[in-house]
């Protein structure tokens, strides 16, 4: 395996994401305004492969303590605005896309039992906002019949309605 290839992430080795041939170990690599992405994880020895989609950041309403409440009802009074407090505040992080590969039960498998070396991660394609990445990800999935059984996809379902076991193909 090539070496730049690898990035040195929490003092394990991961093999970083790659698009068009370029390594992708940053945000900043990706383009301006990219929401997410649609990936295809590959296990090299076995060529079994797996498409899904990655958000960039997670959005949580964190719930505020007492005294930041306090303190946001105070600056508010200052201010003049009225009405009820808000008791949530949205926190916007990193996703994990660093070092994710996938939420298939089979993958999590072959990543628990199998060094990360034999995984090739690959970024198909940069979205902008939610609704493109979940049509953009059904789009890679029929494209690449992954609910064809005579392919190497682990895919089993598209959003949940199409499932590999209600085809005979």
């Amino acid at each position: 395996m090539h070496t730049d290839y690898l990035i040195k992430y929490n003092t394990m080795t991961h093999p970083c994401w790659t698009y068009s041939g370029k390594i992708v170990n940053e945000i900043s690599d990706m383009p301006e305004g990219t929401y997410g992405f649609i990936y295809q994880v590959t296990h090299k020895p076995s060529s079994l492969k797996y498409i899904g989609k990655k958000v960039l950041y997670f959005e949580r309403n964190k719930r505020l303590g007492k005294r930041a409440l306090q303190a946001l009802r105070e600056e508010r009074k200052s201010k003049g605005i009225g009405g009820r407090v808000p008791l949530k505040q949205k926190v916007i992080t990193e996703s994990d896309w660093k070092d994710y590969y996938g939420s298939h039960e089979t993958i999590k498998k072959l990543i628990a039992n199998h060094p990360v070396e034999q995984f090739e991660r690959r970024i198909l394609q940069y979205v902008s906002n939610k609704k493109q990445l979940t049509y953009f990800e059904c789009k890679h999935l029929f494209i690449n019949e992954v609910l064809d059984t005579r392919n190497n996809y682990i895919n089993d379902n598209i959003l949940g309605k199409f499932y590999s076991k209600d085809f005979d193909l």
